[in-house]
């Protein structure tokens, strides 16, 4: 596992059951440029679901992917997952009220 991936798992640590973030906003959490970057590192959690990448969703609020695949069962997993923890959707996507912010340090 690399550095950048630990840093990324770490943070996942920190989003409560019943709340997600976004791509974007969990790189810039960790000084990331790369929204991308961490799909990736995503991608490749050997630790999921006790590591929650399920609860990183896109920018818009629309579920993303998950495991590698951005549709089917995989996602299908990920919205049952999102479920059973108490987060909320309407029309596809999360409610707003369930995005969880991490709160950055200068």
């Amino acid at each position: 596992m690399t550095e950048f991936q630990q840093r990324v798992y770490a943070a996942l640590m920190l989003i409560p059951k019943g709340k997600v973030t976004t791509y974007k906003h969990l790189a810039r959490y960790i000084s990331c440029n790369s929204a991308q970057a961490i799909g990736q590192a995503l991608k490749r959690n050997p630790n999921a679901p006790e590591v929650p990448c399920h609860r990183v969703v896109k920018s818009d609020l629309s579920i993303g992917g998950y495991n590698g695949h951005t549709r089917g069962d995989k996602i299908d997993q990920k919205i049952a997952y999102l479920q059973a923890e108490g987060v909320s959707f309407h029309h596809g996507k999360v409610m707003s009220y369930c995005v969880f912010t991490f709160q950055l340090t200068s």
